[in-house]
């Protein structure tokens, strides 16, 4: 039998909006398969475009902690993303396992979603799915996240994931109002 120890360490299914840095007109909607490394300083997430068995792994990105980030290099910050909008937005959610109560998952998630908002993320993606590839082609991908009303059509793009997954970013919105925004630091990618 296989070992598929690394995999064990999963325990965050997250699904947020990706951008591409160097095509804004390019976004998908992906699934996160996160596990945490070093105590929790950084998270390590497989990106799929589905939650499907089927699912194409995309690419991964890398979440780390605001004490991290300060430590990189001017240079390599440009690289990276705060999830502060994703979060308060509600274009990030934890989609909700069936055996719990909304009222259990809704202060899970939101506990949850407070910490995502103090970290930042790097993404690769080798599978530009959106490009009708039906291999992962070329160099991988440098992508974001969405950081500020206007970038998106939201209702439309979020309205359609919700439907999906049975969620409402409107609900988780108003949920998260109450979190304190971390500063932003200068040198970030978007």
């Amino acid at each position: 039998m296989s070992d598929f120890t690394p995999l064990t360490n999963i325990c965050h299914y997250l699904n947020a909006f990706h951008v591409n840095a160097d095509d804004t007109s390019r976004f998908l909607n992906v699934h996160h398969y996160c596990a945490p490394l070093d105590g929790g300083e950084i998270r390590q997430c497989l990106l799929y475009d589905s939650n499907k068995k089927d699912a194409k792994l995309l690419g991964v990105e890398y979440m780390i902690t605001e004490k991290l980030f300060l430590e990189l290099p001017a240079e390599e910050k440009k690289l990276w993303h705060t999830h502060v909008y994703e979060v308060q937005s509600g274009m990030m959610i934890m989609p909700k396992p069936p055996a719990i109560s909304e009222a259990e998952w809704e202060k899970f998630e939101t506990k949850e979603m407070e910490a995502v908002s103090k970290t930042y993320g790097k993404i690769y993606q080798f599978w530009q799915i959106d490009k009708g590839h039906k291999l992962p082609m070329g160099p991988p991908s440098l992508w974001s996240s969405f950081t500020a009303d206007g970038q998106i059509d939201f209702a439309k793009e979020c309205g359609k994931r919700d439907k999906e997954l049975g969620t409402d970013y409107n609900r988780k919105r108003e949920l998260r109002k109450h979190l304190q925004a971390p500063v932003i630091h200068p040198g970030e990618f978007i």
